[in-house]
């Protein structure tokens, strides 16, 4: 049965962001981090990652420090000097991350997906 919400269901778009927080609330690592992580891995270099998704080097070093002191130990590392003036890279447990926080995002994107896809339905009178 078809009900008053089936015309306007086409226009609904799913838009969430996921983060992990401590135990008292702050954010450790989401969306945004996750992107600058891999980003300066591909890039090997934080200025660059920066650059391309407009965010500012200072702000972006701090909130990776922030991972690094909640965890206890770097996830970048930094090569200095040279013709291409250095470069950084991610260390092993930054790669682990990266990796960890790339299947949990697609297994809670394909969840989330399917919950989407219900809620419409149901608004369609799908059911």
């Amino acid at each position: 049965m078809e009900t008053k919400f089936k015309a306007r269901v086409q226009d609904i778009k799913l838009d969430y962001k996921i983060w992990l927080a401590n135990s008292e609330g702050n954010g450790i690592l989401g969306d945004g981090k996750w992107r600058m992580l891999k980003l300066i891995s591909e890039k090997g270099s934080l200025k660059a990652a920066c650059d391309e998704l407009g965010y500012t080097y200072r702000r972006t070093w701090g909130n990776i420090k922030k991972i690094e002191d909640f965890f206890g130990f770097p996830l970048l590392e930094k090569h200095r000097g040279g013709a291409e003036g250095g470069s950084m890279a991610l260390t092993e447990e930054g790669k682990l991350l990266v990796k960890a926080f790339d299947r949990f995002h697609s297994d809670a994107d394909a969840v989330i997906q399917k919950g989407f896809n219900d809620f419409l339905n149901e608004l369609s009178g799908k059911e």
